[in-house]
């Protein structure tokens, strides 16, 4: 490489010159050559004001980027003064086919096929990046709230601005409530190794499709500590710019290719929350560019914090009881909720014999409150039903309890429990006709296969010593299965949203 640079178009050219503008470099495209130069500027995140930091800017640009496209990043050229002395520096690269850009593939809707490369080469970046203490000490839930905080108090100037102005606060709320919650889950994956030193910066706008494999550039350079993140993290930083360019599915098709291609194993809440704090940092960049003049950036602020809004309100960790009597179909109910969100079942009558060492399908003889029945047999139960449930809502699942929930003490702990996990409460009773019930109950004894040993006689005496349930939201089950369903998803919905999920 030349350490003289001439704006003459390199040979073999045959592209017309271009000259960009970003707010810390001017881009020069001549040939299939691309020049970046940066500014004589100094902010509050960089600076650029003296040549020699400029130089090891570029230098330290050009050996990160080669991390991702080797053969993209060609070196740095010094350019000579009048006087023939060297007075600045930039980064010299080869120039990348503009409608290969996967941004613009995504708006045309041809980057479907492409959409596995990029996720399988972020993931094989991913397993050899660097990673250590300095760096997983930037993926703690601390860590992270503290960006949140920092972009929140950005915000909070533009919010009189918005068609919404209580929009950048309530997602600021949803946000600090995941995270007041999940800080075991922050531990484990800094325990797994998934943090790592990154690209920091990806955007659809920054990765060219060629057809030997995509190419991703433009890494984030001038600050180590941004690059230091979750490796979904950064993989929800690029899916949230496809939602933004080509919809939730693209987003999502993307999000998918990368698990695979990884093996990542995570609450799906994690990766809603993650694609919501890139969204709430794009709006924030997008605000300070209204700020400045562009008059088209409050419309792309506004979609970007409508993103994170919707995407905080699904990561919210719910922990749901189902319960009533024998036969009243709450297994039934829990099963179909579950299956709707994907959220997790834990089932009284499965670990009372998991405690006990009985199989779970089979028939346990012995009455009510005898046995595996007994009440230090119940409370055991109750007790291990909500630890487990405990450890799935801080790991950021969302939790369905199916049990009859017959007593107020153990409601009491379980609303303590989701206090202590920042997670929503939600409590639906199952009632049906005594008729429907026991003719249910004879079925399934007759069908086998099931861990519920109860009998028309144990409902009955259920019944009887039953705790008054004021709070709970009653669905009578004695109709069709779908118009039950229906009653279950529409009383869910409406406690979520009047209770801010």
């Amino acid at each position: 490489m030349t350490n003289r640079w001439s704006p003459e178009p390199a040979p073999g050219g045959g592209l017309d010159p271009v000259l960009a503008e970003t707010h810390v470099s001017l881009l020069i495209f001549a040939g299939d050559r691309a020049y970046k130069l940066k500014k004589d500027t100094r902010t509050s995140f960089l600076d650029f004001s003296s040549a020699e930091w400029r130089r090891q800017a570029c230098e330290r640009e050009v050996e990160l980027n080669r991390r991702l496209a080797p053969d993209v990043y060609l070196g740095v050229a010094g350019i000579l003064g009048p006087d023939g002395e060297p007075c600045d520096s930039l980064v010299v690269m080869r120039r990348m086919p503009p409608e290969r850009r996967l941004a613009r593939l995504a708006r045309d809707g041809g980057c479907r096929t492409c959409l596995e490369a990029v996720a399988e080469t972020i993931a094989r970046f991913h397993r050899t990046a660097a990673t250590g203490p300095e760096i997983d000490a930037e993926g703690s839930r601390d860590a992270l709230l503290g960006r949140w905080e920092a972009n929140i108090a950005q915000m909070e100037q533009f919010a009189s601005q918005l068609a919404d102005p209580s929009l950048p606060e309530r997602i600021a709320d949803l946000a600090r409530d995941y995270l007041a919650g999940r800080k075991p889950l922050f531990d484990r994956r800094i325990a797994e190794g998934r943090i790592r030193d990154g690209h920091g910066d990806l955007l659809a706008d920054d990765i060219f499709c060629l057809d030997d494999g995509p190419r991703i550039l433009d890494c984030l350079e001038f600050d180590d500590r941004l690059r230091y993140v979750d490796v979904l993290d950064e993989a929800c930083f690029l899916s949230m710019d496809l939602e933004r360019i080509g919809g939730k599915d693209l987003g999502s098709r993307f999000l998918q290719a990368y698990r695979q291609a990884s093996g990542e194993v995570h609450p799906d809440s994690l990766a809603h929350h993650y694609i919501a704090y890139r969204a709430h940092v794009r709006a924030k960049v997008a605000s300070l560019r209204h700020e400045q003049g562009d008059p088209q950036a409050l419309e792309e602020a506004t979609n970007l914090l409508e993103i994170a809004l919707r995407h905080l309100e699904v990561a919210k960790v719910v922990l749901v009881l189902v319960g009533g009597l024998p036969g009243t179909g709450k297994s039934t109910v829990a099963r179909h909720i579950a299956e709707d969100h994907g959220w997790t079942v834990l089932r009284t009558d499965e670990v009372r014999k998991q405690i006990a060492g009985v199989p779970s399908p089979a028939p346990e003889a012995g009455g009510y409150r005898q046995g595996i029945y007994s009440d230090e047999m119940t409370a055991a139960t109750y007790r291990t039903l909500l630890e487990r449930a405990r450890v799935l809502l801080q790991d950021g699942f969302s939790v369905i309890l199916d049990a009859s929930w017959s007593k107020a003490r153990w409601r009491r702990m379980a609303w303590d429990f989701a206090q202590q996990c920042v997670s929503e409460f939600v409590v639906l009773r199952c009632e049906a006709r005594f008729d429907v019930a026991t003719d249910r109950i004879a079925k399934r004894a007759r069908k086998g296969g099931d861990p519920s040993d109860a009998t028309a006689t144990t409902a009955q005496t259920m019944a009887e010593e039953f705790d008054p349930w004021p709070d709970a939201e009653t669905i009578d089950t004695s109709g069709a299965l779908q118009a039950t369903l229906d009653s279950a998803r529409l009383l869910l919905t409406t406690k979520l949203r009047t209770t801010g999920g």
